[in-house]
């Protein structure tokens, strides 16, 4: 039989797994946004994973403080250093994504330096000013 203490227990362990459900969800947006930025700046997301830093008020982006999730998470350039990295989520929107300071490679190639001999440019410019 079931009785008033009964229906507030379940109804309270109903509203925890709802809340962890709830959450579970949160976190794995956080990572699918944490992916598609390391992809973005072609980094490598490390473990696959982020995890909870704490929930707190953050100041959003209209300066009020509001309830926010704060992810840790770490990423590597080289594959031989770790940098952490944090997102901070207001429900389930990204608010914004903080990456520590880390070494990039400038992918487009410089353009070749070419030694000229001074004499050899007077005369090619002198020529091409005269016509």
């Amino acid at each position: 039989m079931l009785t008033l203490g009964n229906i507030f227990v379940l109804m309270l362990l109903a509203t925890g797994a709802a809340w962890v459900w709830h959450n579970h969800g949160l976190r794995e947006r956080a990572l699918e946004r944490v992916k598609q930025h390391c992809a973005k700046l072609d980094i490598e997301l490390l473990d696959g994973a982020v995890a909870l830093k704490r929930i707190g008020f953050v100041k959003d982006a209209n300066g009020r403080r509001r309830l926010a999730r704060i992810y840790n998470f770490e990423f590597t350039v080289t594959g031989e250093t770790r940098h952490p990295g944090t997102i901070t989520q207001f429900g389930a929107h990204s608010a914004q994504i903080e990456l520590a300071p880390y070494p990039f490679e400038i992918k487009t190639p410089l353009p070749s330096a070419e030694v000229i001999e001074l004499s050899q440019w007077r005369q090619d410019h002198a020529t091409k000013t005269r016509h």
